[in-house]
């Protein structure tokens, strides 16, 4: 069965019956039809955000083959309240660009999915238009500012802030503006996908509207003939920047096929932002749950460091134990496979590509962070190989875990769960620059 096959033989629980398990009154819920809801700022409980275990979920260099990041990170979830734990997920919203784009959905995959998935992977609860939204009545000020006159001396070369639309669109990424009549003032310019936008990185870091309105405040949009910089205070219009975003701020409250509850909010690319999801999010997944999943983007080497570099400190969290995610496949194109022949075994170009894994997980030893490695199983995957991975692990000094979540849910991520929970145990201080936690 295709992961939209799965999905719709799965009869999806009304959202208000997912709150219910993590005791949100039904009057706090903003519905969007059945499945889908936001959920209000004021349920965030600053007394109680730091009770609860953060697992970061990352992976290898990311590879044609795919390595099942978000797969596993709900699968976990899954695993984690099948054995009786209080879990929640936490993701980006997907992008419309790699959606329609060779990537495709971010909904996870198999038996270990989010719904409705076609919901999440298109408009969702229009998050991603309101910040596009916000993005270009910036764009629209600084150029009626260039026509009005230009009090503020702004040097037409030296404006930095980009439009943003959520589609791949090649022919905007270098444009010509101005062009409507004498009066406007011609100068390039340039569309980035709205997940790319400031405005997406901002909301994302943002712990409420105070410090949303703060970040914007001091957001540089332009230098003028000076070469002095340019703030969005100095330009005007954030008050209205807010009134557009004002729900997208709010975590929006879907469930996993087995019933689940996940959020999904905000979605920053990790190669020019910081790769994770909201951490108004976060921190209230935090008060609800006695566990919190949440992945960052790209590999270790990227969102990861970002992760415990830039997030944990803007939220006051830390990572208590990180999940590294790899694939036979990806190690073997890794170790030089041709993409077509990843079916068949290879044990030494497994070998050679074991140095990229190795890799990622000094780089997490180097924060002090407790690890798993957890192999997204394919049915391609031989024993041979799954024997040298963890043999690999084992000198390392790495736990190890099969994950099957994507053909079994819950009982293929068990092991992974229970391995986990027993890193907790063990380890009860979170780890991240933060140093209030």
């Amino acid at each position: 069965m295709t992961d939209i096959e799965i999905a719709q033989s799965v009869n999806p629980t009304h959202i208000k019956i997912v709150a219910k398990k993590l005791n949100i009154e039904e009057d706090d819920l903003e519905l969007y039809g059945k499945y889908k809801a936001n959920l209000p700022l004021h349920l965030i409980d600053e007394e109680k955000i730091k009770t609860s275990k953060l697992i970061l979920v990352t992976a290898l260099t990311p590879t044609p083959a795919g390595e099942g990041k978000t797969t596993v990170s709900i699968g976990l979830n899954e695993g984690l309240n099948k054995i009786g734990k209080k879990s929640i997920v936490v993701l980006r919203e997907p992008s419309l660009g790699p959606v329609f784009g060779i990537k495709g959905g971010a909904a996870g995959g198999g038996h270990s999915q989010v719904i409705p998935m076609e919901d999440i992977n298109l408009h969702f609860t229009g998050d991603i238009h309101a910040i596009g939204a916000a993005n270009n009545l910036i764009s629209a000020l600084i150029d009626n500012h260039l026509y009005q006159g230009n009090t503020l001396n702004i040097d037409p070369n030296q404006v930095v802030w980009k439009r943003a639309l959520d589609i791949n669109d090649r022919a905007l990424r270098s444009i010509k503006i101005g062009l409507s009549d004498k009066k406007s003032v011609e100068r390039k310019d340039s569309f980035s996908i709205t997940v790319a936008s400031p405005v997406m990185a901002i909301l994302c870091l943002s712990k409420d509207m105070s410090d949303l309105r703060e970040r914007l405040n001091r957001t540089v949009f332009a230098y003028d003939m000076n070469g002095k910089a340019l703030t969005l205070k100095d330009l005007g219009g954030v008050g209205s920047l807010l009134v557009l975003l004002k729900d997208a701020m709010k975590p929006n409250l879907v469930q996993t096929l087995e019933g689940n509850p996940v959020f999904i909010h905000g979605g920053p690319f990790a190669n020019i932002a910081h790769g994770s999801n909201s951490i108004i999010a976060t921190r209230l997944a935090r008060k609800l749950a006695d566990v919190v999943v949440t992945e960052a983007g790209f590999g270790s080497d990227l969102g990861a460091q970002k992760f415990m570099d830039i997030t944990s400190n803007a939220g006051e969290f830390g990572a208590n134990v990180v999940v590294l995610v790899a694939t036979i496949r990806a190690l073997k194109l890794h170790g030089g496979v041709k993409y077509e022949d990843l079916k068949y075994e290879n044990v030494d170009a497994l070998k050679k590509g074991l140095e990229n894994l190795d890799q990622h997980i000094h780089i997490m030893k180097q924060y002090g962070v407790p690890l798993v490695v957890a192999l997204n199983r394919f049915v391609s995957d031989t024993n041979t190989e799954i024997d040298i991975i963890e043999a690999f692990c084992k000198e390392k000094n790495v736990e190890f875990s099969i994950n099957e979540s994507w053909a079994k849910g819950s009982n293929g991520s068990k092991d992974l769960a229970q391995k986990v929970l027993s890193l907790l145990d063990r380890n009860k201080e979170s780890v991240s620059l933060f140093k209030g936690d």
